[in-house]
């Protein structure tokens, strides 16, 4: 990938932004709001892998989600590209599915909290994306009420 040597390129100053493609869209276009909020999903995410008592198995589902949101990210960003398939989908539901095997059947919704791995796992569960109907969000915010 390219190396950036600063944050900022002040081209943005007058409301657009780039896209990889290098089209200008305004800031607040739903797709600039799309792949921000994966990136907000993502360091979510990474706040709960930083936190301890995480299972070695969820740990390692979680990173491979970080980087499939990564590349999500990239396709909302460059306009035509496709990375993500039914695959990574279909992927995360066995995960889920090993996981949940494990545990007692839910009864009721579970109040946030139970510890620091549990409650950065709620924080990333919250999702921003699910009125959108994002099958892969969705598939990952149950991954995470799992852990």
């Amino acid at each position: 990938g390219n190396r950036l040597s600063k944050i900022y390129t002040r081209t943005g100053d007058d409301g657009s932004t780039g896209l990889g493609d290098g089209q200008r869209v305004p800031k607040d276009s739903l797709r600039v709001e799309a792949y921000g909020t994966i990136d907000e999903a993502n360091s979510a995410i990474g706040l709960t892998l930083a936190a301890s008592g995480l299972p070695r198995a969820v740990a390692a589902s979680l990173t491979q989600v970080q980087h499939d949101l990564f590349d999500l990210g990239g396709e909302l960003c460059i306009p035509g590209l496709r990375i993500i398939q039914d695959a990574h989908v279909a992927r995360l539901e066995r995960e889920l599915d090993a996981f949940n095997a494990r545990l007692p059947p839910l009864k009721d919704f579970i109040l946030p909290g139970g510890g620091q791995a549990a409650a950065a796992c709620h924080l990333a569960r919250t999702s921003r994306g699910e009125p959108n109907g994002a099958a892969a969000r969705h598939v990952l915010t149950e991954e995470l009420s799992s852990a």
